[in-house]
């Protein structure tokens, strides 16, 4: 999925970094120390464990390869009472006014501020991304809340007066039970960006987060009921396909929004055929970043820094086909090898570290085996992507690796054409704007774009012409809650976050009134 660092925050996170002025906090959790046994349903109020007694499945901490907890999957009949809470919930959550959501949904952006620091070590110790990044997730999934509160009392509709005084009026009104299935790369955040607009337009939620990084999700189910809201507003239940499947056909679900694999998003798009729901997927990426030889190369090199290696290379948005204008090829190479060698890899729970674990055995093993292809491909590995042995005996057992940059990659080259979804930059040439252009373009993909150049007439045309939802100028990754992230192509339908998010979560009713007598033909 994708990194989202708030401009609003505007916190530099580059490398090397020093010790963040965070030391001083006493840490509740370290690597390898902690185990969850608490069940992770969430729906009518409490936490739950299935009622269907199904096979758990054991899910692993990142940073150490040990296992976390034990994943109850639910059942049919475990998703009908989760969807039955939301049911009730929403009949009278719908009826509350914008005012009264937004009271409780500002009461939980506050607890989120209070419980900042217990959330992140929670979403390292889930993901294995490091405390810095996480901080900054739930700064995101917070000023989400907050933003759509804000919201919350401005839905409204048109009037339209008509001939003889006759009138027209439309309303905006909720659709009812929401499901949100969410990803593993962003666990805390990806459902506050999908809760919080589908509240504050008055519906209810039910959300399945990923089975390899289900912890933190009911976090925000347990937050959203001490704010006040009623049981079963936001609801959470565990599992898989299976689970999903359950979610996508009942009846009684009136949306769905999901963020992950394009494979995946196709199903759930003709799941929800059936019962002809909307849906919203924001999918998978092969983004292009565009560096011209007019650029800023400091700058430039810190965009792709931040477009590749953010959350160990685990976003959907990264910018991993880096076009180089042939002329500075040289200089940005030796300048992006440098400062890819100097990030700091280990424990995520420590304060220095830049890049913690990738999710799971099997993907970095994925990763590590698009590195070998790109090199049987004739693409040179011009640092990293190898295997990393931490130092400390604790994290052995942790999915560690170098991140990479591979040169003298060309266009037809599996690592260029196919999402690897890890720590791995992938480099190539150009020469001309237009032939970089179509070049970039040559994917079905079209997440994200990015380009820099100091010439603000080109950066202008080249963003025009790139087919992709969500560009960046002179930056890369930076994806503020005020403004609507999506694609193009297969990456995807629909936009999280911004106005237009509103569109999504709710339905629009035209209302006709005469004034006068009936003018009928019969």
């Amino acid at each position: 999925m994708l990194r989202r660092l708030s401009a609003t925050l505007r916190r530099p996170l580059l490398w090397p970094a020093p010790v963040a002025a965070h030391k001083e906090l006493v840490r509740c959790a370290s690597s390898g120390s902690v185990k969850v046994t608490v069940p992770l349903n969430f729906w009518a109020g409490k936490r739950r464990a299935s009622q269907e007694k199904l096979s758990k499945e054991k899910v692993y901490e990142p940073a150490t390869g040990q296992v976390l907890c034990y994943l109850e999957p639910c059942g049919s009949g475990d998703v009908d009472e989760a969807v039955n809470a939301a049911k009730l919930a929403y009949g009278h959550w719908s009826k509350l006014s914008g005012m009264e959501r937004a009271r409780i949904m500002i009461e939980a952006a506050h607890i989120i501020e209070a419980r900042r620091e217990e959330i992140a070590e929670m979403e390292v110790v889930n993901n294995g991304k490091s405390i810095t990044e996480a901080r900054l997730d739930v700064d995101s999934a917070r000023l989400c809340i907050e933003y759509y509160a804000g919201m919350a009392s401005t839905l409204a509709g048109q009037h339209v007066q008509l001939s003889g005084g006759s009138f027209a009026y439309t309303r905006r009104e909720p659709l009812g039970v929401c499901v949100g299935i969410g990803a593993w790369n962003y666990p805390f955040q990806i459902a506050a960006w999908k809760s919080a607009p589908a509240l504050a337009c008055g519906n209810s939620m039910v959300f399945k987060p990923s089975p390899v990084t289900p912890v933190t999700a009911v976090m925000l189910a347990e937050i959203y009921a001490k704010a006040g809201a009623p049981d079963g507003l936001f609801s959470v239940v565990q599992g898989g396909e299976d689970t999903g499947t359950f979610l996508c056909h009942h009846p009684d679900v009136a949306k769905v929004s999901f963020t992950g694999s394009v494979p995946t998003g196709k199903k759930i798009m003709e799941m929800a055929s059936k019962g002809v729901k909307p849906v919203t997927l924001e999918l998978g990426g092969k983004s292009p970043l565009l560096i011209f030889s007019d650029c800023d190369m400091k700058n430039a090199v810190r965009g792709a820094l931040m477009a590749n290696f953010l959350s160990q290379g685990q976003v959907c948005s990264n910018g991993t086909r880096v076009f180089v204008q042939k002329d500075i090829l040289p200089e940005f190479l030796e300048e992006v090898v440098k400062r890819t060698q100097a990030i700091e890899i280990g424990d995520p729970l420590m304060e220095s570290t830049r890049m913690g674990a990738l999710v799971s055995k099997a993907h970095l093993e994925k990763v590590l085996h698009f590195v070998n292809q790109a090199k049987k491909e004739g693409a040179t590995v011009l640092c990293g992507g190898e295997l990393y042995d931490p130092s400390d005996p604790k994290l052995k057992g942790g999915y560690y690796m170098t991140p990479c940059v591979l040169g003298n990659c060309t266009d037809e080259m599996t690592c260029v054409k196919e999402e690897i979804f890890g720590p791995v930059m992938s480099v190539l040439s150009f020469e001309t704007e237009e032939e970089v252009l179509q070049r970039a373009n040559s994917t079905t993909l079209g997440l994200a774009a990015g380009v820099f150049t100091r010439d603000v007439k080109r950066a202008h045309r080249v963003v025009e012409h790139l087919k992709a939802g969500s560009c960046f100028i002179n930056n890369y990754n930076i994806t503020p809650v005020e403004v609507p992230f999506g694609g193009f192509k297969m990456s995807g339908i629909g936009r999280e976050n911004g106005q237009v998010t509103i569109e999504y979560y709710t339905q629009l009713k035209t209302v006709f009134v005469e004034m006068g007598d009936v003018d009928s033909l019969f």
